[in-house]
């Protein structure tokens, strides 16, 4: 397990108590280096949508627990932020909250001369994804999609 996939897995078991009791959804956590800063970022969700106020909640009981545990030992700066509306489908639940509704797939190769394709997701396992896309029937292995994300249209 590499250091940040380590960081990441101790921040989430430090972190879901706190979200399970106010009733939040944990999204993802990461932990990047960006320019020369690192970062530990929490993306948390309700019904409803997030607020700056619950992130500035779920950050003031974490930063006490990660001062405490003290398992990260280069300097980083700990976040907690809603996913926004763009955020990618990752987890089994986030396929099951999307189905139906309209997805964005970018691929990292062309398939049919296209890397970008919409259409509503029917179905999904854990090797594969399956949109209807103007009436079209259109099967992605996992390994070859770059991006998957609800569609915004704006």
């Amino acid at each position: 397990m590499s250091k940040a996939n380590d960081y990441e897995a101790k921040t989430e078991s430090l972190i879901l108590p706190i979200l399970e009791r106010m009733n939040f959804e944990l999204v993802d956590v990461e932990y990047v280096k960006e320019g020369s800063i690192y970062y530990l970022r929490a993306y948390i969700d309700k019904e409803g949508g997030i607020t700056v106020n619950d992130c500035e909640a779920v950050a003031r009981e974490m930063n006490v627990l990660l001062d405490e545990k003290d398992f990260i030992p280069d300097s980083y700066t700990f976040e907690v932020s809603s996913p926004g509306l763009g955020r990618p489908l990752k987890k089994e639940k986030d396929y099951v909250r999307n189905m139906g509704k309209e997805v964005e797939i970018r691929t990292y190769r062309a398939i049919n001369r296209n890397k970008e394709f919409y259409g509503l997701l029917t179905a999904y396992d854990k090797d594969s994804v399956t949109i209807d896309a103007d009436g079209e029937e259109i099967r992605f292995e996992k390994s070859d999609i770059a991006l998957i994300r609800q569609a915004v249209h704006f």
